[in-house]
């Protein structure tokens, strides 16, 4: 499961984890933000005994800092680190960071170099360039291996195509053929085929899955073949549970209320509950939605 602003919490990454998902990262984590000690930011690292194995992923420009954060801002429980150089939202590129690294190499590399200690693995995810113009997929990655990477994800699109566009296999091959470490492929996945044809075209160690998993979770099960007999309605209480367990109410219908929305997703009927839905001001007036509208719905 990709990590994703806003969504990957930790009763998210229980959830894709129960339906299949081998790995799923925390929200993108502001280095800067765990220097200055921003409440908010660090709660976006909270997780429990229960999800193994930890994987977080940082966003940083300055490798002093992320070294830094790196072996005392990121708890010791987190099994490994991933490293954003991917994101292509204008404020996060404006301050170097995200994507913003893809267009300077040498900086890149003493970011991974300084996090990549040997204290755990360090993985880095990025796309196939800035431009579709220069796309520098294998070079970006042969980098990634030299600095220490343990593993690289590659979304197969630029960072002007945004989330738009077929995916360049072809860049993610030419990545997987330059480096003997892992590489998981990401981007435009949204079936059991297009990971079929992701994994043909590109030769990837493995496939990673983003916006699409809100949508419908039970992707994972498809491709993993893992039993699921849950239906939305018991996986929307069971996440609204979750987390009314270790957050803040405001936290807890915010999250809830962009969770159902994408689950309502294409659904027939379910349009005349979207005012309702944001209506709502407390957890038992979204417990009450959600089975108004999945409780009566056992599909899966």
């Amino acid at each position: 499961m990709a990590p994703l602003a806003g969504y990957t919490c930790y009763p998210f990454r229980m959830l894709v984890r129960e339906m299949g998902a081998a790995l799923s990262y925390t929200e993108m984590v502001s280095c800067n933000g765990l220097k200055y000690k921003d409440k908010a930011t660090q709660a976006l690292l909270f997780t429990t005994t229960q999800e193994t194995p930890k994987a977080a992923q940082i966003l940083g420009a300055d490798s002093r800092v992320m070294a830094e954060m790196c072996h005392f801002g990121i708890p010791e429980e987190y099994d490994l680190i991933d490293i954003n150089m991917g994101c292509p939202v204008p404020n996060v590129i404006k301050s170097g960071e995200g994507c913003a690294l893809m267009g300077d190499l040498r900086r890149a590399s003493k970011i991974i170099r300084a996090c990549a200690d040997g204290r755990r693995p360090v993985t880095v995810k990025f796309r196939t360039g800035l431009v579709e113009s220069n796309m520098i997929a294998a070079e970006f990655a042969k980098m990634c291996e030299d600095s220490g990477a343990a593993m690289i994800t590659i979304h197969g699109r630029s960072r002007n195509m945004m989330y738009d566009g077929q995916p360049y296999y072809e860049q993610i091959q030419q990545a997987k053929a330059a480096v003997r470490i892992p590489v998981i492929a990401n981007g435009g996945i949204r079936s059991v085929e297009d990971a079929e044809r992701m994994m043909k075209e590109t030769g990837a160690d493995g496939i990673m899955i983003a916006r699409y998993a809100l949508e419908n979770p039970y992707i994972f099960s498809e491709l993993t073949k893992t039993p699921v007999i849950k239906s939305r309605f018991t996986l929307l209480q069971e996440q609204l549970e979750l987390c009314k367990k270790y957050y803040e109410e405001n936290f807890t219908l915010v999250y809830m209320k962009k969770l159902i929305s994408y689950f309502m997703k294409k659904r027939i009927g379910t349009k005349r509950y979207k005012m309702e839905l944001f209506r709502c001001g407390n957890c038992e007036e979204l417990s009450f939605l959600i089975e108004k509208i999945f409780g009566e719905r056992e599909d899966f």
